[in-house]
């Protein structure tokens, strides 16, 4: 059976990305803020509770679970989402989207990564955004977009690494994901364009087999009818 390691896994698309790999066989593995439950149980699931902005906190998790594990693939979710120009955004704001979409994401990947290259085989799936390759909407969110940027020069840098010991990393790019709260914040958009978390599930469930073995893409944008 092969392992997933899942952060984020509480949210609508971490419920929706947890399902999808159970449905595919594997054990999952997946982190949960402190005092959050994912809602249901399943035998082939086993949550941590951990800050994942706290470098030490998650280090702590991923080695604890690699000192008798194998982590076949990661799909890291947490992040965080800020509207504002750069007449908005001072020093406080950009803290805060680094160390919820930057931080989070590099605090778990190191430790995976290492490992992964350790074992000479394993997939990272980050998650992009939009606004940070399309500088017409990141200058609106200019906070969020920086953040973002890192990621995919992160995915790179690792790919770069990785390539010898068959350790991929890809950034899947949304549009605009089908979520309640993003619903409630643009009530009339056509929901129908939009990336259901279902579609991303199974993208990120299809880069992690042994069909999608053989890509090496770095990004794989899902914009939908959007």
């Amino acid at each position: 059976m092969k392992t997933v390691f899942i952060t984020g896994a509480s949210g609508n698309l971490g419920k929706a990305v947890v399902e999808k790999f159970l449905a595919e066989g594997y054990k999952v593995l997946a982190t949960v803020s402190p005092g959050k439950t994912l809602g249901f149980e399943n035998p082939n699931i086993e949550t941590f509770e951990t800050d994942v902005t706290n470098e030490e906190s998650i280090s702590k998790v991923v080695n604890t679970i690699v000192a008798t594990t194998k982590i076949d693939a990661a799909i890291l979710l947490v992040g965080g989402f800020a509207i504002g120009t750069i007449q908005d955004t001072d020093s406080a704001s950009l803290k805060k989207m680094f160390s919820l979409n930057f931080d989070t994401a590099y605090f778990a990947a190191r430790p995976i990564f290492n490992q992964m290259t350790k074992q000479s085989a394993g997939r990272i799936i980050f998650v992009g955004a939009r606004p940070a390759l399309n500088p017409a909407d990141g200058k609106n969110t200019l906070a969020y977009s920086l953040s973002k940027s890192l990621i995919f020069k992160l995915a790179e840098l690792l790919n770069a690494e990785g390539a010898a010991n068959n350790v991929v990393s890809h950034v899947i790019v949304p549009s605009i994901i089908d979520t309640p709260v993003n619903r409630a914040a643009m009530p009339t958009a056509n929901f129908s364009d939009w990336v259901k978390p279902e579609e991303m599930a199974e993208t990120m469930a299809y880069l992690c087999s042994d069909k999608g073995d053989a890509i090496r893409d770095t990004v794989v944008k899902i914009y939908g009818g959007s």
